[in-house]
């Protein structure tokens, strides 16, 4: 099974200072084209929250015409900069992000790794939040496929990273999450984005990773600073891809542009 995890896609409108500095739609089509192209095809893409850049509707029109032309299933979750009043009105043929619950968590049964969908946002606020409801709805997933491999997807990292401006606005009730994940051994991968890098962590005995940008990145800042700083690293995305019990879970880094060297 192959997994494509693009996140942190920041759709904007023109006019806009996001829209002029990283022109986030016009590397999403990029993306759509890369990805077609795959081979072998993936079987599904995870877009792990910050859809679009302002929650408005405009902007995620925009976003659902350029995936449009995906060929390839598509599950969205919510980021903080998403309004998931708006995201579920832009996508109503998706049918996982429910009608007007609080939150938009959600389980794909139908492959060999099974994927838990948790909405960490909280409206209004940069960093994210795993609530006693949140944590209660994903031990009780958890428990029902204790033996299914399952990967655990959010938008907020739930490990401290060392990059001081971005763990300010991370993720609250890490210590719970890590209680509520620690039991279940079947496990393979907790993925987030949220940091526009690629990190490797740790929370209750998992391995946790966050996944670029489609667009821009945020820099490596291990002083303290009182914004992150954006750099123009370029876009890339991760590749899981799951072997089954005897080869596990691999991940791999996919660069938009990547070319080939003759030998």
């Amino acid at each position: 099974m192959l997994i494509v995890q693009i996140t942190d896609i920041h759709i904007s409108t023109p006019g806009t200072r996001a829209h002029d500095l990283y022109d986030t739609p016009g590397h999403l089509r990029r993306w759509v084209a890369r990805l077609n192209a795959l081979s072998p095809r993936p079987d599904l893409v995870l877009a792990t929250g910050d859809l679009v850049n302002e929650g408005q509707p405009d902007e995620y029109r925009i976003l659902a015409e350029i995936l449009a032309g995906l060929e390839i299933p598509i599950y969205l979750m919510p980021g903080n900069h998403d309004d998931r009043g708006n995201l579920r009105a832009a996508f109503p043929e998706h049918g996982y992000l429910g009608g007007t619950g609080a939150f938009i968590n959600y389980v794909i049964e139908d492959h060999p790794l099974r994927i838990i969908a948790l909405d960490t946002t909280i409206p209004g606020k940069v960093g994210g939040e795993v609530c006693q409801a949140r944590l209660t709805w994903l031990g009780a997933r958890l428990s029902e496929a204790s033996v299914q491999p399952t990967l655990v997807a959010m938008h907020h990292p739930p490990f401290e990273t060392g990059i001081p401006a971005m763990d300010a606005v991370g993720l609250e009730g890490k210590a719970e999450f890590a209680d509520v994940v620690r039991p279940h051994r079947q496990i393979r991968r907790i993925v987030a984005g949220h940091l526009h890098r690629t990190i490797q962590g740790t929370i209750g005995g998992h391995t946790a990773t966050t996944a670029p940008g489609t667009a821009h990145q945020l820099g490596l800042t291990l002083e303290p600073r009182d914004r992150p700083m954006i750099t123009r690293e370029p876009p890339a995305a991760h590749l899981h891809l799951w072997r089954g019990h005897k080869g596990g879970l691999v991940s791999h880094t996919l660069h938009l542009e990547a070319e080939e060297i003759p030998r």
